[in-house]
């Protein structure tokens, strides 16, 4: 949170796709077995990596003031005292008290399970409405997935809300345009067809843009959008 208040927003998808990089190289080289974030103790690049990913996100769904408010209870519940110590499940516990019944499948995620994506772009396409503005027609793919302790993954259903992003043009000397567009969608099938109208030029759009998700494959999120002639 520091960086992001330091450098800005636009900041933060490096260093979060540079985690999730780390994260996801490292448990393809897991020799023992991994662990769900909440029971983890040596595995650096799931406490460290895995974990800046997992906090950035419930930040980004729950708040930072609910976040805060569940690391404030466990400083007021255990700072400065005896024994018995605080675990990671007091923190989920505070996190749990502090999300809406609606986002509670996130806890499950992020911290007592192994689950990852395969968001995609599929298709990108635009064209200009007789009022200047612009029809975006994006189609996504959601994959959601629960692995073992092993690396097995198994398909579960996708009932998640993701964002939707589109980027305008990078100006001269810039890998990423401005963010013109970018909601929370209710995410439940493989494939999502979506229809946008924006104010400004299209130039790449897809499915949570800046990889704030747990992402087997996380390049192709987006797509250059492809502009239909009139």
């Amino acid at each position: 949170m520091v960086m992001e208040k330091e450098y800005g927003r636009n900041a933060m998808k490096k260093f979060l796709k540079y985690e999730m990089d780390k994260y996801l190289r490292e448990r393809g080289r897991e020799r023992l077995k991994e662990l769900p974030l909440m029971l983890v103790e040596n595995q650096g690049y799931i406490h460290y990596n895995k974990g800046s990913l997992v906090m950035y996100y419930l930040r980004e769904m729950i708040g930072e003031d609910n976040v805060n408010k569940s690391l404030r209870k466990l400083l007021t519940d255990f700072g400065y005292k005896e024994p018995p110590y605080p675990t990671s499940h007091h923190a989920v516990d505070a996190f749990i008290e502090n999300t809406p019944d609606s986002l509670k499948y996130l806890i499950t995620d992020l911290f007592e399970t192994i689950t990852l994506f395969n968001n995609r772009a599929l298709e990108a396409n635009a064209g200009k409405t007789t009022d200047g503005k612009y029809a975006l027609s994006l189609k996504v793919q959601s994959q959601k997935y629960r692995a073992d302790s092993l690396g097995k993954e198994t398909e579960i259903p996708v009932s998640d809300w993701i964002e939707i992003g589109v980027y305008a043009e990078p100006q001269e000397n810039k890998k990423q345009g401005d963010l013109i567009y970018l909601q929370k969608h209710f995410i439940s099938k493989k494939e999502t067809q979506f229809t946008l109208i924006l104010d400004r030029k299209p130039y790449e759009a897809g499915i949570d843009p800046i990889n704030k998700i747990v992402d087997v494959v996380g390049d192709d999120n987006t797509k250059k959008v492809d502009f239909l002639s009139n």
